[in-house]
């Protein structure tokens, strides 16, 4: 959800923390690029076997869904939440996760098909309800 466009009852959303970013370069590439609603935008990891994202949400939150936009190329073979494996060419994949409540949440990518373990991301969406 992008911060200044969120719908009413949403909740803007802003990373914590992420385990890299592309040379250091957290203007061009960093964390706050995964939820400004651009599509010119990214977060890309540096090199790395396992790659994640740390998010805390301002209350408790019921999480039912996720939509992850990666790069091709630079997508995620495996991807660590609530149990499911994804990977993605680009798509907008959505995933249903079993609701569960919660005030953070991390993202892990297990494994990029990426040479050198990049992850490249364009749109992170978090669909759920404020407890």
């Amino acid at each position: 959800l992008p911060g200044s466009d969120v719908p009413p009852g949403a909740v803007a959303l802003s990373p914590r923390r992420v385990s890299s970013v592309l040379n250091r370069d957290v203007k061009q590439f960093g964390k706050q690029h995964l939820f400004d609603g651009s599509e010119e935008t990214c977060w890309n990891s540096d090199q790395g076997t396992s790659q994640w994202v740390t998010l805390d949400f301002p209350q408790p939150v019921k999480v039912s869904q996720l939509h992850i936009q990666f790069q091709g190329g630079f997508s995620s073979r495996l991807c660590t939440l609530e149990g499911e494996d994804c990977w993605d060419r680009g798509a907008l994949p959505q995933f249903q996760v079993e609701e569960t409540v919660l005030d953070k949440l991390r993202i892990t990518f297990g494994s990029s098909t990426d040479f050198f373990g990049r992850v490249v991301v364009y749109h992170l969406g978090v669909l759920g309800e404020r407890l």
